[in-house]
């Protein structure tokens, strides 16, 4: 394997190490950097102990510790092994160990100063995964406080080494060298296929590679976004003569991954159904095709619900490019694309960081427990975003994880030790002092490995499942839950509802209850909407402890979940459970309506009237109600409406609707105490409370402005209407005005409108003139009252006349008596 690409560099990178501790290494895919440069460290004067190189997957893990130790004539385990979460091959002999990114955040966060390790070797550092950026952070951070002298070497199929370069910068901020490398340059061929875009993509994935199976030679290679549009793609091709199908993601088994991998026995010519699993870091034997989808399925986490969701997007020009790439590895190939040539252009650069996008929870434990409260005080290439790690923090803190001050607690640095995010790790500890431990370690497996126990929505279907099935993965899957559930406190004691238990613990936001007759809608406690397939066994529950959902957040639909005993919930969040009292004003009616209601987060448990409601609660509700739909509310009597109505004509402000709602603390308040309804405010107490608020001076004001009524000279009292359309008017009768030669005036000089009746109260004439109403048609009126009122009298002159409301015997009668 001389001839690789590499090989022609390495002894640059090799000089560069020995003047400086780090060094980056740019390398276009296929030119051997993974499996080369570990094995040419080894003999470094400097090198004394292990290599590790980091690998963004563990198939690619798996394969580049094997392929090391083939091309060494030794067995892996040996010289070379690998370890990932699900599988280790190693002993102690060995010197290059290849790891996923995961297992070497873990592996310095409980080591900083890396004992016994020469070198670290981040490979497909472009990828930009969050572990990757987050252990070369780490490992900078180590070697410039403990480790002067370890190496570290960033290794990216990009042409983005500057980058890279500064951040790996020496102490005299010199940048770290750069080597690049020529690619192993084949003839690469790109055919555009236009597809129909409502099509799904099973089905001109498929028609591609029966095309290409047509007109093109070798194997190929086939990019699609998920397991699903793989499985659907592999029915619709069926059984081809000469070929064999094999798929290619990381759900499936490690034999099942190697076939994909290695040439097939047979000999038959070679169909790959891949996710982006492939684009990088893995060779496969024999590929001189690849189909192209240009879709990817990539998690995005969004902040506002919490949740990270898969999202199936369009691919980046980068990665079309390393896919296509793929082709011409180990010989002339060629690459058909479902798209046509000029959108090529409208397709994103490049992935973006996983740090601008994931849920930093993980990554801002860690810091704490490195002694770094704010994660961005790191070296990053991309820093990660404030509100992100804010959020991070506050979620923390609900775990119990971190402290008020950003510091890790007792139960936060028992989670971290975990080889868990902290959801996960939170509900192995906690559920392990409860006696669920192995619980808790399966469910976290099940929810990390997809596909185990089938995928059935019903977590406790895919666990009976799982546990019964045969096979390697699942065999690896069962060790390592046991290895997971001997790190947790406590024994196994857990019964049949440890599986919804242990999902409410990691996911207490996502415990939702059925909003419909069919299941289909349910609420969470968190506040988001969740969707469920009605037919699914889950739907018939009335609560739902949720572990994974998909799609947006206003309704996402439930991946899995498990049912939930709401009796547990009682016992398992207890101290969450709020009760609130509510009261609430309802302007139709006038009244307060008190509620008691108990709260899991944004469910509601149970709610009822409130006999016990605090009556100062309910009289700031009915004075806020009041505030804010207006006084119309309130039981006004006449009396107090005429008052008011006098008080505006005056000029008078502290009537007004603006001054009383301002005061509404001083007059109204003392009249609402003991009372839940506005109309049971006595109407005589509101007149007064609004007599009050004019004070003596200003009744006395108001009497001289706008007086409230009429002083006849025949001795009656007339109220006066100061809301009348024409202005202040008095209904009075003629008769209780006569001696009266001038006209009645307001205190401004304002004329009062006389609306003058008949003895029997019947409109007369309305008049704002008394004395001009005498001299002129008082004529005509006497003399038509004197024939339908003969009995009272009609004087020619009522200006001279006597005042009276009394017929003309009754007077004569009272004189004569008199």
């Amino acid at each position: 394997m001389s001839d690789l690409p590499i090989h022609a560099v390495l002894p640059d990178l090799l000089a560069a190490l020995r003047e400086s501790s780090n060094a980056v290494l740019v390398a276009p895919p296929g030119a051997g950097k993974t499996t080369a440069v570990a094995p040419a460290l080894l003999g470094e004067p400097w090198c004394t102990g292990e290599i590790l190189l980091l690998s963004p997957r563990r198939l690619a893990a798996r394969a580049a510790g094997e392929r090391m130790a083939s091309l060494a004539g030794e067995s892996v385990g040996r010289t070379f092994g690998y370890a990932t979460r699900m599988d280790s091959k190693r002993s102690a002999a060995t010197r290059v160990t290849v790891v996923t990114e995961g297992i070497f955040v873990n592996r310095i966060q409980a080591d900083p100063e890396l004992a016994g390790v020469s070198a670290v070797l981040f490979d497909e550092v472009h990828e930009r995964s969050l572990d990757s950026d987050f252990g070369l952070a780490l490992a900078l951070d180590a070697q410039g406080a403990l480790r002067p002298d370890l190496r570290i070497v960033a290794m990216s199929a990009t042409l983005d080494g500057g980058r890279f370069s500064a951040l790996m910068a020496d102490e005299t901020h010199r940048p770290a060298p750069v080597i690049e490398s020529e690619g192993r340059s084949y003839p690469l061929e790109l055919r555009h296929l236009r597809r129909a875009a409502e099509a799904r993509i099973d089905e001109p994935v498929a028609a591609a590679i029966r095309q290409a199976l047509r007109e093109a030679e070798g194997g190929i290679l086939a990019f699609l976004p998920g397991v699903a549009e793989i499985e659907r793609t592999a029915e619709r091709l069926g059984d081809i003569p000469g070929a064999a199908i094999h798929t290619l993601h990381g759900s499936l088994d490690p034999a099942a991954q190697r076939a994909a991998i290695a040439p097939d026995r047979e000999g038959r010519r070679k169909i790959v159904l891949a996710t982006s699993i492939a684009e990088t870091s893995l060779t496969l034997d024999g590929i001189r095709i690849v189909v192209d989808s240009g879709l990817a399925r990539r998690p995005r986490y969004d902040r506002a619900a919490g949740m990270t969701r898969l999202v199936t997007e369009r691919a980046s020009q980068a990665s079309a490019t390393q896919r296509a790439g793929r082709a011409a590895r180990q010989g002339p190939g060629v690459a058909y694309r479902l798209w046509e040539a000029a959108a090529t252009a409208g397709m994103p650069p490049y992935d973006p960081p996983e740090i601008l996008e994931a849920d930093l929870s993980a990554l801002t434990l860690d810091c704490a427990l490195w002694g770094v409260a704010d994660p961005r005080d790191l070296n990053w290439l991309d820093p990660p975003p404030a509100a992100a790690v804010s959020e991070a923090r506050a979620r923390l803190e609900v775990l119990e994880a971190l402290d008020a001050d950003g510091r890790p607690t007792a139960h936060g640095k028992a989670i971290a030790a975990l080889p868990l995010p902290p959801r996960l790790g939170h509900m192995l500890v906690r559920a392990g002092e409860m006696g669920m431990a192995n619980t808790a370690a399966q469910v976290a497996v099940l929810l990390g490995e997809r596909g185990l126990g089938g995928n059935d929505a019903d977590l406790e279907t895919r666990l009976r499942r799982w546990r019964s099935e045969r096979g390697p993965r699942a065999e690896g899957a069962r060790k390592l839950a046991e290895r997971w559930a001997r790190l947790a406190p406590g024994a196994q004691t857990a019964g049949d509802d440890a599986v919804a238990q242990c999902i409410a613990l990691a996911f207490p936001d996502r415990i939702a209850r059925r909003r419909d007759a069919s299941g289909e809608t349910w609420a969470s406690a968190g506040g988001r909407g969740f969707r469920l397939d009605p037919t699914s066994s889950l739907a018939r529950h009335e609560w739902l402890a949720v572990a994974e959902t998909q799609g947006m957040a206003s309704g996402a639909r439930i991946l899995s979940a498990a049912p939930l005993d709401p009796a547990l919930i009682e016992n398992l969040f207890a101290d969450r459970i709020e009760t609130r009292r509510n009261v609430r004003f309802d302007p139709a009616t006038g009244r307060v309506e008190a509620m008691r209601e108990r709260r899991l987060g944004a469910i509601r448990l149970s709610a009822g009237p409130d006999s016990a409601a605090d009556p100062d609660e309910i009289a700031a509700a009915l004075l806020e109600g009041v505030r804010a739909h207006s006084l119309a509310l309130l039981p006004w009597p006449d009396t107090a409406r005429a008052l008011r109505t006098r008080a505006a004509y005056a000029g008078i402000d502290a009537l007004s609707d603006a001054a009383l709602i301002a005061d509404l603390d001083d007059w109204l308040a003392p009249l609402l105490a003991g009372k839940r309804r506005l109309d049971a405010i006595p109407g005589e107490a509101l007149t007064q409370a609004l007599q009050n608020q004019l004070g003596w001076d200003g009744q006395k004001t108001l009497d001289r402005r706008a007086p409230a009524r009429l002083e006849t000279p025949a001795g009656s009292s007339h109220a006066i209407d100061y809301g009348a359309e024409g202005g202040p008017t008095v209904e009075v009768r003629v008769q209780a005005l006569f001696g009266l030669a001038t006209h009645p005036l307001l205190g401004d000089g304002t004329p009062l409108v006389l609306s003058l009746t008949s003895p029997a109260g019947r409109p007369i004439q309305t008049t704002r003139d008394l004395p001009g109403f005498w001299k002129g048609s008082w004529a005509d009126v006497a003399k038509e009252m004197r024939g339908r009122y003969p009995r009272h009298p009609w004087p020619d002159d009522p200006a001279a006349a006597s005042a009276t409301l009394r017929t003309k015997n009754a007077d004569a009668r009272r004189r004569t008596s008199g």
